[in-house]
């Protein structure tokens, strides 16, 4: 069953073509690639995906429903899920409440101003099973702000988990950190279920091609590779846009 679907997706800005005519077919529990060099239009494309962008022409489909024209905070409640490239969380406010706030905007207690989270058990009691899945569930109640690079890399991921998604879109989990912050990162990946399908963009070709069953290679927009690991990396398109041989 596909999952996900975007057929002849295009997007300018200006006169600045960003994407164009991308196809992508995504299936049921794949862990799918995004790699391409810096300006590919990797992000626009998961903007284009989540409804942060609308497209100027083409459609995205979820669970093959039309959602081209449906606004983000919706997409959410259809089992869609994401991270971003920058970390965008609550410094001062703790893990736990970071990953609460999450769980909020799938919950209709988010229409009331008045709502106190630390009463919510039911929202605690998921934020705290979410940060169990990434290993940080000791360290709940620490500010954000105390934590390093990897952890907070790591409550986003919990952040997105929490909403219990069908499709999980990552947006280099892996820049920035360290060797032994990409391994614990990569356990974590590698845990999520097969119940649950995964697209990933990444630089770290190294770690992040042990994670993909199928591969896209965007270049100016445009997808000009796709395939399995073995059938992408072989391909000179891939050594002379992405690898610079």
């Amino acid at each position: 069953m596909s999952v996900l679907a975007v057929n002849n997706l295009c997007k300018s800005f200006g006169g600045l073509r960003v994407t164009c005519n991308v196809n992508l077919n995504v299936e049921q529990g794949e862990r799918r690639l995004i790699i391409g060099p810096n300006g590919a239009g990797k992000t626009t494309l998961f903007n284009l995906i989540t409804g942060e962008l609308s497209p100027n022409a083409g459609s995205v489909s979820l669970f093959e429903r039309d959602i081209t024209k449906l606004p983000s905070r919706k997409r959410t409640h259809l089992g869609m899920a994401r991270t971003y490239q920058i970390i965008t969380l609550f410094a001062h406010d703790s893990i736990q409440h970071n990953v609460t706030l999450a769980l909020l905007g799938l919950s209709p207690l988010r229409w009331n101003p008045l709502v106190a989270l630390h009463r919510q058990g039911h929202l605690t009691t998921q934020a705290r099973a979410a940060l169990k899945r990434v290993g940080l569930e000791n360290i709940a109640e620490r500010p954000l702000a105390q934590t390093s690079y990897g952890e907070r890399r790591r409550v986003e991921i919990a952040m997105a988990l929490a909403q219990n998604p069908k499709l999980v879109l990552l947006d280099e989990p892996f820049a920035g950190l360290s060797i032994d912050e990409r391994q614990d990162v990569r356990k974590l990946l590698l845990a999520i279920p097969r119940e649950v399908t995964i697209v990933m963009i990444e630089h770290d070709m190294d770690v992040a091609l042990d994670l993909a069953d199928r591969i896209t290679l965007l270049h100016f927009g445009e997808v000009i590779v796709e395939g399995t690991r073995a059938e992408v990396v072989a391909d000179s398109r891939t050594r002379e846009v992405y690898l610079g041989e």
